[in-house]
Parts: C-alpha cells; sequence; structure tokens
C-alpha cells in the first residue's frame, strides 16, 4: 500500500509542474493592458484678437509638447514638436482652428500605471499679413524669469468624456494674451499583455 501512495506522489508532482507553466502563460495572456493615444485641437475663445480682426485669415501655428510615458514594458520621453502652416480663422469661436488630430500613440501594450504625463511647453506661430499680422508666442512660466507677456498656462483639467475613439481625459493649456486653447485628449486603450 505504501508503495502505490508513494507511486502516485511523484506521478503528480510530475503532472503539476507540467501544467504550472501552460497556467501561467494561460493567465499572462489573458491579463489586460493598456497603451494611450494622445490626440490634439487648437481652438480660440470668443474674445480672441484673431477671431475679432482676421476671420478668414491664413495663419499657422506650431507647439512643444513634452511627453513621459513609462512602464515596465515600454518607455518614452521626449519633446513632440506639432506644426500646422495651413490654418483658416474660422468665422466663429465654436469652430476650432486646427481639427483634432492624432498626436502620438503607444505601440506596446503595458501593465496599468496611470496616465502618460503631457505639458504643453511653447505655441508659436502668425496670423494674417502685412500691418494686421498677429504673432503668437507663449511659453510657460518659469521659475526665476519674468512673466511672459504672452502667458501659456498648461494643465487645466477638462471633464473627462467619451467620443467616437472612446474614452477620454482631457487637459488645456490656454495662452493669456493670444486667446488660444490647446487641448490634449488622452484615450486609454484596452489591450492584453
Amino acid at each position: 500500500m505504501r508503495f502505490r501512495t508513494v507511486g502516485r506522489i511523484p506521478a503528480l508532482v510530475l503532472l503539476a509542474l507540467g501544467l504550472a507553466p501552460a497556467g501561467t502563460a494561460l493567465g499572462a495572456a489573458a491579463e489586460l493592458g493598456v497603451r494611450h493615444r494622445i490626440d490634439v485641437m487648437v481652438s480660440a475663445e470668443p474674445d480672441a484678437p484673431i477671431l475679432s480682426r482676421l476671420k478668414g485669415g491664413k495663419g499657422e501655428l506650431s507647439f512643444t509638447v513634452r511627453l513621459s510615458a513609462n512602464s515596465k514594458e515600454s518607455k518614452f520621453f521626449g519633446m513632440l514638436r506639432p506644426s500646422f502652416p495651413d490654418i483658416v480663422v474660422p468665422d466663429g469661436a465654436g469652430k476650432p482652428l486646427v481639427q483634432q488630430t492624432k498626436l502620438w500613440e503607444e505601440e506596446v501594450c503595458h501593465q496599468r500605471r496611470g496616465l502618460p504625463k503631457v505639458t504643453v511647453t511653447q505655441l508659436g506661430g502668425h496670423f494674417g499679413e502685412g500691418d494686421g499680422r498677429i504673432e503668437i508666442s507663449a511659453i510657460n512660466r518659469h521659475i526665476g524669469v519674468l512673466v511672459p507677456p504672452d502667458e501659456l498656462t498648461p494643465g487645466i483639467k477638462l471633464d473627462q468624456g467619451s467620443d467616437s475613439f472612446g474614452l477620454f481625459y482631457a487637459f488645456r493649456a490656454q495662452t493669456r494674451n493670444s486667446r488660444l486653447n490647446v487641448d490634449l485628449k488622452i484615450y486609454p486603450i484596452d489591450c492584453f499583455l
């Protein structure tokens, strides 16, 4: 009787060891992760100088976004510098200067570890020609430096929402004098690790 019990124990141990990696692999494949997409949209406040003086005028904008998206599976830190050369000033404040555009998207699915850190650090460009030309040069405030004339205030949290791409978290950077808004939407996209 003892030999039968002892004979079964190694068989059970081998069976357990054989199934353990398969169970781990099946569990890992079913683990839910996330990757992020960041979209940008630029608009003007109703009292923006470009809306009151340059309706239908043409211009261009470029800005710098500092992005930090780190996880165990992927690491990204850098400055993104999108530019929009052919902007037409809309007739009213309800229409954006720059339609929603994809700025950045992660390629690797990773563990859930929070949202990427994004900050708009500067916005520049111009609208119009000749004497009516409006220059835009906005930067955010830095310790030990005079406050810029057209200060850029980043990190204004907007309400979360959802659209055709899914759930998003929104943040705004706003210029003080030129009254422009750069809205960033961060979409968490579910995926499997």
